[in-house]
C-alpha cells in the first residue's frame, strides 16, 4: 500500500517532550514538508507497537533514548484530490516522552533538532502544519500533559 492513494488509513505517530516552556523539534530531513520544525516522528511499522515506534522515531531523530509516557493527542489528516479520491489518510498519535534531560542530536531523518520557547514557536514561519496546530491545542490547555493515557496491547504476542 503506498502513501498516495492508500486502501486504508496510514498511522503516524509523533512524540512530543516538553521540557520547562520548550519544545523539542526537528528540522524534517524528508518529505512531507521537508526543510520545516516539527516534533519527531513517523509511521508505525506493520507489527510494531505504538510506543515502540514512537521510542524508535524519537531516538532515530534525536538521538535521546528515553520512554514513551503515553497517548496525549490524536489528529486525522484526510486530503483529496479535485475527483473527491482520498489522496492521502493519516491517522497521527502523539506521544508524551519522558524527559532524561539529555541534549538532542539531529539523527537520520532530522537536518537539526532543539528546543524553541512553545510560544515562539507556534510563530515560526516554517513550522509543520500538524506541529502548529499541536502547539496551539497545548497553549489552549486542550491537551492534558499530566495524565497521558496508556497504551494496552491486547496481543498476546
Amino acid at each position: 500500500m503506498g502513501r498516495t492513494f492508500p486502501n486504508n488509513p496510514l498511522v503516524g505517530v509523533g512524540t512530543l517532550l516538553i521540557r520547562g516552556s520548550e519544545i523539542l523539534l526537528i528540522k524534517r530531513f524528508n518529505s512531507p514538508e521537508k526543510g520545516k520544525w516539527a516534533i519527531p516522528g513517523g509511521h508505525v511499522e506493520l507489527g510494531e507497537r505504538l510506543l515502540d515506534a514512537a521510542k524508535r522515531e524519537f531516538l532515530e531523530e534525536t538521538g535521546i533514548d528515553t520512554e514513551p509516557l503515553g497517548v496525549v493527542n490524536v489528529d486525522e489528516i484526510i486530503t483529496r484530490n479535485s475527483l473527491n479520491e482520498v489522496l492521502f489518510h493519516y491517522i497521527l498519535v502523539t506521544i508524551l516522552m519522558k524527559d532524561n534531560g539529555k541534549t538532542p542530536v539531529a539523527g537520520s531523518d532530522a537536518m537539526d533538532a532543539k528546543f524553541f520557547n512553545i510560544r515562539q514557536a507556534e510563530s515560526l514561519d516554517d513550522i509543520s502544519i500538524t506541529t502548529k496546530g499541536l502547539i496551539k491545542k497545548i497553549l489552549s490547555n486542550k491537551i492534558n500533559l499530566n495524565m497521558p493515557i496508556p497504551v494496552i496491547t491486547s496481543s498476546p504476542y
